[in-house]
């Protein structure tokens, strides 16, 4: 079979222009789900869909009155957007972050055991971790079902990183022709929700004990999830609905992976369509309504991965297997990296189809490529070569992407200390208030902004300038006192107990708030 790589001219040719910004995007976030507190967007009922024969523009808002994200930070609500979509119509809404959880690591025997209880119905993980030698806290891979999934086990223990083993039986069993059945269901009992996303909310769960047992010497910055075929969809679902993992490596994850419904439906052979998909039970039960009617999906799985973007995802097919409808996920792929693209960090996404082996057996061409993914975001190796675009297919991509790579501005996204994303301008309370004799007044700008902030008394007349000027994207603390050491303007020393007014200005954007002083 002819393999060819794919060189994304584009991505040469930019590659200095925007790689010094690529090091400002996160790599991982400290939270699940950084848009929990994002809107709805309108979730249509099946008749109310529009058909779009090609795959949908992953940069559209869902509200198409809104029109296409024009930067940065606008990715945070898209992202939302889709993953929205795929709970409604294809995998069931994943449950928040449950309000009881206990974990415990025992150092006897390297088990995490997380407990998770809801609705008086109690669930139990446990999962084996194996450590290395050395003092940690080390990088970790969550394994779906292995403590590796499908890769060699030396990829990651020979380079010092820690193995754990989820089990996604105990969430619900795999290969059953059963919807709905399982510990999971039992705590949540609507039965229409897909496996696959009670698979993933198992993983978040897994990380939840991780985060409260420090004694487990898990690098919480540095996880990876893996798995393949049918864990591989785990691993993908788990990726992109949990922004704490890393890098997401799906291996060989056919249809309902990385491959798009929609171009699938278009292969000659025997294909894993929508209407045929082994185990209908791992989808949601309304996703039937699409069977024979896939382009009217708002949404096709290019954007489940891109879900993952700016973290780091590598997928790879095997088209020597038919049933994987790889040529499909070489189209997805293109499209997918798109948003890796236009968010200035396209070494993030890579993919490598290769066949002429056994399924979920990594064949030695690929060995390097996953071992590049893994030494630059689980061990930080820069040097590491992850533009990976391994494929035997040309297909003309034009029929499937009839909307254009945008260029997001540069700077109009940022991170505070936590890791969280700056998306919007924002002046908090100042703490403390009331306070004597000083407080500290903190506010955030998304992109390069010239900005005033200035305290008035309840005459309107300016007290201080506490900051002016050009202002980078970032977040930023100022310490307001009443014994002087403002910017400009005003003389502390004159100013009484009493109610005062904190004014940020940037551009159009204009926000007051009160404090008061108490002496």
């Amino acid at each position: 079979m002819r393999t060819t790589t794919i060189l994304f001219t584009l991505l040469v040719s930019t590659i200095m222009s925007v790689g010094a910004f690529a090091q400002k995007m996160p790599l991982v976030y400290d939270v699940e789900n950084t848009c929990a507190d994002c809107p709805q967007p309108p979730l249509p009922s099946f008749s109310q869909l529009p058909t779009l024969q090609s795959l949908p523009d992953m940069f559209m808002r869902s509200d198409t009155s809104l029109g296409r994200i024009t930067n940065r930070s606008d990715w945070r609500l898209r992202r939302a957007e889709i993953g929205a979509e795929i709970e409604r119509y294809e995998m069931g809404t994943k449950p928040p972050p449950p309000d009881s959880m206990g974990a415990s690591f025992s150092t006897a025997d390297s088990v995490l055991t997380v407990t998770v209880t809801v609705g008086g119905k109690t669930l139990t993980l446990t999962s084996k971790i194996t450590l290395p030698s050395g003092t940690g806290p080390f990088p970790a891979v969550i394994g779906v079902g292995t403590a590796t999934g499908s890769l060699p086990a030396d990829i990651f223990t020979n380079r010092g990183i820690a193995t754990i083993r989820f089990m996604e039986s105990q969430i619900t069993p795999g290969w059953s022709n059963v919807r709905g059945d399982g510990p999971f269901y039992e705590m949540y009992p609507d039965k229409k929700r897909g496996k696959f996303i009670a698979w993933a909310w198992g993983v978040s769960r897994i990380i939840d004990g991780l985060a409260k047992c420090p004694e487990a010497n898990i690098d919480l910055k540095h996880l990876a999830i893996t798995g393949c075929s049918y864990a591989g969809k785990i691993a993908l679902f788990s990726g992109a609905f949990d922004e704490r993992i890393a890098l997401t490596i799906a291996i060989e994850s056919g249809g309902g992976g990385y491959t798009a419904w929609r171009v699938t439906e278009t292969l000659s052979g025997s294909r894993e369509t929508l209407r045929n998909a082994q185990g209908q039970h791992w989808y949601y039960e309304d996703v039937s309504q699409f069977n024979n009617a896939v382009t009217k999906l708002p949404y096709d799985h290019h954007e489940l991965m891109a879900m993952v973007a700016p973290r780091a995802l590598f997928v790879t097919g095997n088209p020597s297997y038919e049933w994987l409808a790889d040529e499909s996920g070489h189209v997805g792929s293109f499209a997918a990296h798109q948003a890796w693209i236009a968010l200035g960090a396209n070494d993030r996404f890579g993919f490598s189809i290769v066949g002429g082996h056994n399924h979920c057996s990594l064949p030695e061409s690929q060995r390097p490529e996953v071992e590049a993914f893994v030494e630059k975001f689980l061990l930080g190796n820069q040097g590491a070569n992850t533009y990976i675009s391994t494929s035997p297919y040309g297909t003309d991509l034009s029929p499937w992407m009839k909307w254009s790579t945008p260029k997001l501005p540069e700077g109009s996204t940022s991170v505070d200390e936590s890791g969280a994303v700056i998306d919007r301008i924002e002046l908090l309370q100042n703490y403390p208030n009331p306070f004597n004799p000083t407080t500290q007044i903190r506010y955030s700008v998304p992109y390069s902004s010239t900005i005033t902030l200035k305290v008035y008394n309840l005459f309107g007349q300016e007290v201080a300038t506490l900051a002016e000027g050009e202002k980078a994207p970032g977040a930023y603390e100022v310490n307001f006192s009443a014994r002087g050491g403002f910017a400009s303007g005003g003389n502390a020393s004159t100013l009484s107990s009493g109610v005062y007014f904190y004014r940020l200005i940037a551009g159009s954007f204009v926000q007051t708030r009160k404090l008061q002083l108490l002496k």
